[in-house]
């Protein structure tokens, strides 16, 4: 077997950037895994916590409302420092799934053996090594925090379900090596490490973007639910992860590219890419855990709005965030020719709108009679470096 050629742009320093989900109808969708260990995520979970950091994300514009509930969850530090040894404490449950769903590949035969032992694992151990390397880069885990979060605001054990929140980074994890594949964003860099094809050859990463999808929908097989509900929240992962979604969002922005800005198709496209997986992960939560049907409609919605603000935050942060901040090219959506919120309306006015999305994500979550603290600073959190400058970490 011979070495696999890394790709074209093997030598670059350039920076990758990341493309998700859209959910159809009832539909969800999900993503990435690893196991770096719960400290590298800590501090993605608390980052901003303090009221003053709050504050400053509301930013300048009009909608005095939509800042008001954009600037913070309240001046209440015990609540931040309560919510952030949850997401501590969900990041952990969450990558303890992951290791044991993609455990280390078993020892490889000695390079001279023969027999059925050397023929029967031939290749895994390779293929096992770099999904493990995706799932293992330090990203935020903002899927399977959602997800559990929602979950348990509704009085679910967290733990009972969380194979499906780890399923979900998962199918995150295997888009975004697929997404940064030449043929698509052709990127070298993700989070400030090689990305998947730099290191393992374009071929193997394809493989083990396939193999992180397929194993998540067998890590979501295990019961949980009463059949039938379970089936339900299966059939909408699926569809949102598929055609109806992501994958149909990611054929969109290809197509997209070079077109002259369209308010109407962009905002179409990071609904199917980014948004499906993003509102998947609330809306599977809920269902799972026996929300009402009150409750089912207020976090789809607030699910749904979210999704397009973290989109639109992701698309401020590829314009303008410097490369030794985010690991990323700057400026590398513009360079493709992408239609992105700052190529349709500038930085300023797209700020303006992250911040409405986001008011109107957490307005809606407002209508659930929950205490959904943790659920509201992942949230905020998620968007809030697109509002307050560079003060980000790598892992987004």
């Amino acid at each position: 077997m011979k070495a696999p050629a890394a790709s074209s742009r093997a030598q670059g320093a350039a920076a990758g950037d990341a493309r998700n989900a859209k959910a159809d109808g009832d539909a969800c969708s999900g993503a990435t895994s690893a196991i770096p260990g719960a400290a590298a995520h800590t501090d993605a979970a608390g980052a901003s916590t303090d009221g003053a950091a709050h504050t400053d994300a509301a930013g300048p514009g009009t909608d005095d409302a939509a800042h008001a509930v954009a600037a913070g969850p309240g001046t209440d530090d015990a609540a931040h420092t309560d919510a952030g040894v949850a997401i501590a404490r969900l990041t952990r449950l969450v990558e303890g799934v992951l290791e044991a769903a993609v455990p280390p590949p078993p020892p490889s035969p000695d390079d001279d053996a023969t027999g059925p032992a050397r023929a029967e694992t031939f290749g895994v151990s390779r293929l096992v090594e770099s999904m493990r390397y995706s799932l293992r880069t330090p990203g935020k885990r903002i899927r399977p925090l959602l997800f559990l979060a929602t979950a348990e605001a509704l009085g679910a054990d967290a733990a009972k379900l969380a194979r499906f929140a780890a399923a979900l980074e998962m199918i995150h994890a295997y888009s975004l090596i697929h997404d940064d594949l030449p043929a698509m964003d052709d990127d070298d860099l993700r989070r400030g490490m090689p990305t998947n094809h730099v290191l393992f050859g374009d071929g193997m990463a394809i493989l083990a973007g396939d193999g992180l999808l397929t194993e998540a929908f067998l890590l979501m097989c295990a019961p949980v639910a009463e059949p039938a509900l379970q089936l339900r929240v299966l059939e909408e992962i699926a569809r949102a992860a598929g055609r109806e979604g992501m994958v149909g969002g990611q054929a969109a922005d290809l197509m997209a590219e070079g077109l002259a800005g369209d308010a109407d198709l962009l905002r179409a496209i990071h609904a199917r890419k980014t948004g499906a997986l993003l509102r998947c992960s609330v809306r599977a939560a809920a269902l799972l855990a026996g929300a009402s049907d009150s409750e089912v409609s207020a976090l789809t919605d607030f699910g749904e709005r979210f999704g397009l603000s973290f989109q639109i935050a992701d698309d401020i942060k590829d314009e303008i965030a410097p490369t030794e901040i985010t690991g990323k090219r700057v400026g590398g959506d513009r360079s493709s020719n992408k239609t992105t919120y700052p190529s349709v309306y500038g930085i300023e006015r797209s700020r303006e709108l992250l911040r409405m999305e986001l008011a109107a994500a957490l307005q809606a979550l407002g209508r659930v009679p929950r205490d959904v603290t943790v659920l509201e600073t992942v949230a905020r959190e998620a968007v809030a470096p697109a509002l307050t400058g560079f003060a980000w970490s790598r892992r987004n």
